[in-house]
């Protein structure tokens, strides 16, 4: 493997490349703050080592498995789990041959830097994977992964993170936050974060059972309109306890409402009995955006809106494989209409704030950040999912920039499951901001001194102030 260009991603020109450069150089070190990811709880509390190489960088990561789908590699072969348990390749090193086979597939693509890097500067690796390469790779990964130096607790600690931030369901028991704060480890901060898509979504599956199930670990009537926003408010309450200091919500649309209340309560009676149209199911949905925003002027937690996402396109593999396996697509989304019921209703209220990500790029300029310039409740969230690559980082400093400034901006999220791409992740996101940082400076827009205090601001304060860290 070619050693990584020490200079990757920064200008052409001379000037501005040597500027990069050296305010890259102040932030390279300095702690991760990751808000919002996908990282198993599990892991941090039971501090076991991962099974195998193909358990760490492939079976987990649709940024990779997507793309092998998409050339004729089944997910059964990557193992894949089945929804209904039925039988995928378990064999860490038949998966890892695969990978290597298929490795050429990310070429260009930000899951290939992330790798490369996770391969170089976690792994200490020199050679490139390819099929003549792949069991030694897999033997090298595979004897690291079982020294104590490569336990989940010890990279977290090796990669500088500060505090990391885990998604979980209000279905949650959160037992695994339990044990990481009885555990006694102090060096790392993982806390959890409010996701209720499958009790504020009345096409999530199993709806009316998870609302049920609400009220039961609550104790409030879930089944009523006025006891289902308590069970909420009581669950908020306890993901608290745990750490948690926002809430994430993964709509279809960026709709909101503020329906009377007998509106919405006749709304939710229809969602729980299963009778409500798609276009109520929709209007359920943005209610309860609303109503979370009024909890959030309740309980300090900040709001994040992700929508745009046409969740699980392909019926066939929800079906075979449940969620999450690379089947959402980003679709078109509207945000200035969309939002205005909840923002007259709490959109000016002071102690607010709402992070608005997106996955139509076409949005960032003629609405998000025009909106987010304007509202003191509302900042932008990172170039997100598909769009966190240095071409769509550098495109959201480009297109948002002029209008929300830095300072409505909540630098960097990671979003990953792939638990070594994380400082990856961030050190992309810190060169891309720094090479452009070194493009004002030099085409006169910037002064450099302050060129070095955004560079600081965007990697590593304003993730702290945006998410109360």
């Amino acid at each position: 493997m070619a050693q990584l260009d020490p200079d990757r991603l920064f200008p052409t020109d001379a000037g501005a490349r040597s500027l990069a450069r050296t305010l890259y150089q102040t932030v390279a070190s300095l702690p991760i703050v990751s808000p919002h990811g996908h990282t198993d709880p599990r892991w941090f509390a039971e501090n076991e080592a991962f099974p195998d190489p193909a358990q760490l960088f492939v079976t987990p990561d649709h940024y990779v498995f997507r793309m092998f789908f998409s050339q004729g590699v089944r997910l059964e072969d990557l193992g894949v789990p089945t929804a209904d348990g039925s039988a995928v390749e378990t064999d860490g090193r038949r998966i890892w041959r695969r990978f290597a086979e298929n490795f050429h597939l990310l070429r260009g693509t930000p899951s290939r830097m992330w790798i490369d890097h996770s391969f170089q500067e976690v792994f200490g690796l020199k050679k490139r994977l390819s099929p003549e390469t792949a069991d030694e790779i897999y033997d090298h990964i595979d004897a690291c992964l079982k020294t104590p130096e490569f336990r989940p607790r010890a990279l977290y600690e090796r990669f500088g993170i500060e505090v990391i931030a885990t998604t979980e369901s209000p279905l949650d028991d959160l037992r695994w936050h339990r044990m990481i704060r009885e555990s006694g480890w102090t060096a790392g901060r993982v806390v959890t974060a409010y996701r209720p898509d499958p009790v504020v979504d009345p096409e999530f599956e199993g709806f009316a059972e998870n609302v049920e199930k609400l009220g039961e670990i609550t104790g409030a009537t879930a089944t009523d309109w006025d006891g289902y926003l308590e069970a909420h408010r009581i669950r908020r309450a306890y993901f608290k306890e745990f750490g948690a200091t926002s809430t994430d919500h993964g709509h279809a649309t960026a709709r909101t409402e503020n329906l009377p209340r007998s509106e919405a309560a006749a709304l939710f009676d229809k969602a729980l009995n299963g009778t409500c149209t798609a276009e109520e199911a929709d209007a359920f949905r943005g209610q309860m955006l609303t109503e979370m925003a009024r909890m959030s002027l309740e309980d300090g937690l900040v709001m994040q809106i992700h929508p745009g996402s046409v969740r699980n396109h392909s019926a066939q593999i929800l079906a075979r494989f449940g969620r999450d396996k690379g089947f959402d697509i980003p679709s078109r989304t509207d945000y200035v209409r969309a939002l205005r019921p909840m923002l007259d209703a709490v959109g000016l209220e002071p102690g607010l704030s709402i992070i608005l990500f997106t996955l139509d790029e076409t949005a960032y300029s003629r609405e998000l950040a025009p909106l987010a310039g304007v509202y003191p409740s509302l900042k932008l969230g990172p170039a997100w999912w598909f769009f966190d690559s240095p071409e769509g980082m550098r495109r959201y400093r480009e297109l948002t920039t002029e209008t929300a400034g830095f300072y409505n901006t909540v630098g960097f999220n990671d979003d990953t499951r792939a638990f070594c791409s994380i400082p990856a992740r961030h050190d992309v996101a810190r060169r891309v901001d720094c090479a452009y940082l070194a493009t004002l400076v030099a085409t006169g827009r910037l002064a450099e001194d302050e060129a070095y205090e955004v560079a600081q601001d965007l990697a590593y304060r304003l993730v702290k102030q945006a998410y109360h860290l």
